[in-house]
């Protein structure tokens, strides 16, 4: 079962064809990864799988199961394109109360656990200001899924951290597919993509190949 599904697919900016006849499936319960240069389109096209950008041409069909109750965005996707912005002068904690109190589906508890998943000290007074790279990233991985969010897009998830850090979020998100949660995500390290991927998918000029099928 496809929770996303793109057909013919093309995107172009200020006249350069970014994506041209994009053909993808996004499969329930498995991991998934896309692979490509920089400036190849991957974070393109995960905008337009979460229905922050219009293609230009093609389509986009989400699982009704999957979005809002107006059926107008995706409200059981986690997502990390562009690290989100934070308030400087706040804790991690107060930054994702903040997030948390949007939709009002979780308190405390699940935004504690969350951060701890991650490595992060809940109680900690630390600013978001003053974190490294490394936590900046554990944060924002926390927001993508405190809310039980059941699909994950995550744009280079892996960036800033340690080998520890990638490790622990390797097993963090093989954890989460067992759970039956749905995982996309872009890396530039092609051990990322052996150690956690049941499909691999690469952008090539506009186009996007596969580059090994589903085994999960």
């Amino acid at each position: 079962m496809s929770i996303v599904s793109l057909r013919g697919v093309s995107k172009s900016f200020r006249g350069n064809q970014l994506l041209s006849g994009v053909d993808f499936d996004l499969e329930a319960g498995t991991i998934q990864a896309i692979q490509g240069p920089n400036g190849s389109g991957k974070s393109v096209l995960l905008k337009i799988l979460c229905g922050f950008v219009r293609p230009d041409d093609g389509q986009v069909r989400i699982d009704p199961a999957y979005l809002s109750p107006r059926h107008t965005f995706p409200q059981e996707f986690g997502v990390i394109i562009d690290r989100p912005g934070y308030v400087a002068a706040a804790t991690g904690y107060a930054n994702l109360e903040r997030l948390a109190e949007i939709r009002g589906v979780i308190g405390r508890n699940e935004i504690v656990g969350a951060m701890r998943k991650v490595g992060l000290d809940p109680d900690a007074r630390q600013k978001v200001g003053n974190y490294s790279l490394g936590m900046k990233q554990r944060l924002a991985l926390a927001q993508a899924f405190m809310e039980g969010q059941r699909v994950l897009v995550l744009d280079e998830p892996f960036n800033a951290l340690d080998a520890d850090g990638v490790e622990e979020v390797r097993d963090m998100l093989r954890i989460f597919r067992d759970e039956g949660r749905t995982i996309l995500f872009t890396s530039h390290n092609q051990e990322d993509i052996d150690a956690l991927a049941d499909a691999v998918h690469r952008i090539n000029r506009g186009t996007l190949e596969p580059v090994r099928a589903s085994t999960h």
